[in-house]
């Protein structure tokens, strides 16, 4: 979810549901070490609980890199081993760590040994011809002996060579049974199945098997199906926001921060679309919700750097069912 997930997507996620958990987009070890480690970790409060995912192969860097994350505040770090992109394979981490199992159990020890938060691990269930189970079950069960308790199982294989990322989330197919098999094989671990689910119906099918469910694109191109996770899954019946009451509520926020960040000394900063462009799927599903991202992918005016454009949007959704 690079360059998805910031911590404008975050917050406008919350808006929606106050208890799911929410990961960062992927941070490399390199950009924390050697770059802007504010503007790669800064998050807000209300965005937590929180994880911080990481990329990364050396187990010193993970470990530093880990201990940044627990001191600016996340609740969680988690190890990238189910990215397929090339740009992630020349740094020699993500999905390619799948075949270095050794490796990503010195890097979960080391991470483990320098936070107290939870350390978690994302993983395919196979890389390229691999499709034995086995082989995912051999590398669950020798991260776990490192001090892994949670894994987050993309259940598709990656191919390594010839699949592009959007590619890897669609061709290989999809094997739940390998995800529920460990939850059989390991029970005392919490498995989180990822990968194509869409709907409510499929989310309790998979917790029927397992401990949890991780959304990706579902939740960023149709957000609101979030809405009834508190009550469906956690037990809390307070009243839910409608759609109106979060865009209302994403107004001030836009606000706040285009004071903090609006204008930088290079005359740049932060854009109303930065923020705006992770809501356009807030209305899917209803009628006008095309009028409704028209409004706000209109660069006239988000040129106008105007937070009170989501009401000229959501002015174009009257009348509109919560």
């Amino acid at each position: 979810m690079m360059d998805w997930t910031d911590r404008h997507c975050r917050m406008f996620h919350r808006q929606i549901t106050r208890h799911t958990w929410l990961y960062t987009e992927m941070v490399t070890t390199g950009a924390l070490l050697h770059g802007d480690v504010p503007r790669h970790l800064d998050f807000n409060e209300e965005e937590h609980p929180v994880a911080l995912q990481l990329g990364g192969s050396e187990p010193a860097d993970l470990a530093k890199s880990a201990k940044l994350g627990e001191q600016w505040g996340y609740d969680e770090v988690n190890l990238n081993c189910g990215c397929p992109s090339e740009r992630v394979q020349k740094g020699a981490f993500g999905a390619c760590l799948m075949n270095e199992t050794s490796l990503v159990a010195d890097c979960v020890k080391a991470m483990r040994d320098a936070v107290s938060i939870d350390v978690t691990v994302k993983h395919r269930i196979g890389i390229d011809d691999i499709t034995s189970y086995d082989f995912v079950r051999d590398f669950v069960g020798t991260i776990a002996d490192a001090g892994c308790n949670t894994f987050i199982v993309h259940a598709r294989n990656a191919i390594l060579k010839g699949l592009s990322p959007k590619e890897n989330r669609e061709i290989p197919p999809l094997r739940y049974e390998f995800a529920y098999q460990l939850k059989k094989d390991f029970p005392a671990l919490e498995i989180i199945i990822n990968g194509g689910t869409k709907t409510l119906a499929e989310i309790d099918t998979h917790l029927q098997h397992v401990d949890g469910v991780m959304l990706g694109r579902e939740a960023y191109h149709n957000p609101f199906l979030m809405s009834t996770f508190d009550a469906r899954y956690y037990g809390d019946d307070a009243t839910a926001k409608t759609r109106a009451e979060v865009v209302q509520a994403m107004i001030p926020y836009i606000h706040a921060q285009l004071q903090l960040h609006g204008k930088s000394e290079k005359g740049g900063g932060l854009k109303v679309n930065s923020i705006t462009r992770h809501m356009l799927g807030l209305m899917a599903g209803l009628p006008n919700a095309r009028a409704f991202r028209q409004t706000l992918s209109d660069s006239k005016k988000l040129a106008l750097g105007d937070p009170d454009l989501l009401l000229q949007a959501l002015a174009r959704m009257q009348p509109m069912a919560a």
